[in-house]
């Protein structure tokens, strides 16, 4: 693989990344707070548990 053809894959990765990143919700927004719902509470982290008490059960609003 020559030069231009990494680049050009690094690229793509990179842009399909952002991409991705772009469609998951805002911590602490309602369809966070749905989708927390949803997932199995063994796949959360202790920050997943901690922002749903705070922003879905105690309702604080998340930060701009």
């Amino acid at each position: 693989m020559n030069t231009k053809t990494r680049l050009s894959l690094a690229l793509i990765a990179a842009a399909l990344s952002l991409a991705l990143a772009a469609c998951a919700p805002k911590v602490g927004s309602e369809r966070w707070c749905e989708d927390m719902g949803d997932k199995a509470k063994g796949e959360w982290t202790a920050n997943d548990a901690t922002a749903y008490a705070k922003h879905c059960v105690l309702g604080i609003e998340p930060d701009e």
